[in-house]
């Protein structure tokens, strides 16, 4: 099984003090262990295949697709906003929807409200990432949620993703937004499970 690195402190921490436990008391060593399990299971990061899609926009987050509408953003102009709620048990390493070249990236400090809620979007703390592509501008926003602690970007303007490419993770519940070129043909429904990099959210066709 493999982890996103960015756990990597929290999952030494979890496996120290199970250890240390276990030399004083079997209930706490217990109790230590599942939450370390629970920890472990959080930040897994299981490898996928992306699917080859000419024109294709992939799912940038595992979880529930919780809002369709139509939107606007002074990067994309015009365009169609696809909300993506990741409970405490989706894997939440995000990756990007298509390939692009980072052209905006900006962080706005805010507040932790549900993160399925629509007025997440406007009022948590969130990080934006445009990127150009073939197909037009695209944008994704991590969204921090009620228990969200930290949105994790390795980005910096200029690189270049492939479709699929992990990018970075928000820890402990969030959302992303992705907001797709306004002549997307959708694939998917409200309510619909999605899964990162591997799920078509929706095709252009040129």
């Amino acid at each position: 099984m493999r982890f996103a690195r960015d756990g990597f402190p929290m999952m030494a921490f979890c496996v120290l003090a199970t250890a240390a436990f276990a030399f004083i008391s079997p209930v706490p060593a217990v109790v230590m262990g599942a939450l370390t399990g629970l920890v472990l299971w959080f930040f897994r990061d299981p490898d996928r295949v992306t699917p080859e899609r000419e024109g294709g926009f992939f799912s940038p987050a595992d979880g529930k697709v919780v809002e369709i509408s139509e939107a606007e953003h002074p990067f994309t102009g015009p365009a169609v906003k696809v909300g993506i709620f990741m409970n405490l048990f989706s894997v939440h390493v995000n990756r990007a929807p298509c390939a692009g070249k980072v052209e905006y990236l900006e962080y706005i400090p805010g507040k932790k409200v549900a993160a399925f809620a629509p007025k997440a979007a406007e009022i948590n703390e969130r990080h934006l990432v445009g990127l150009s592509t073939a197909w037009g501008p695209v944008l994704m926003v991590q969204i921090a949620g009620l228990v969200a602690r930290r949105i994790v970007c390795r980005l910096v303007r200029g690189d270049t993703l492939e479709a699929g490419q992990r990018y970075g993770m928000i820890k402990m519940g969030s959302r992303v937004d992705v907001y797709l070129p306004k002549e997307v043909r959708l694939s998917i429904s409200m309510g619909d499970k999605v899964c990162a990099g591997v799920s078509l959210l929706g095709v252009v066709e040129r």
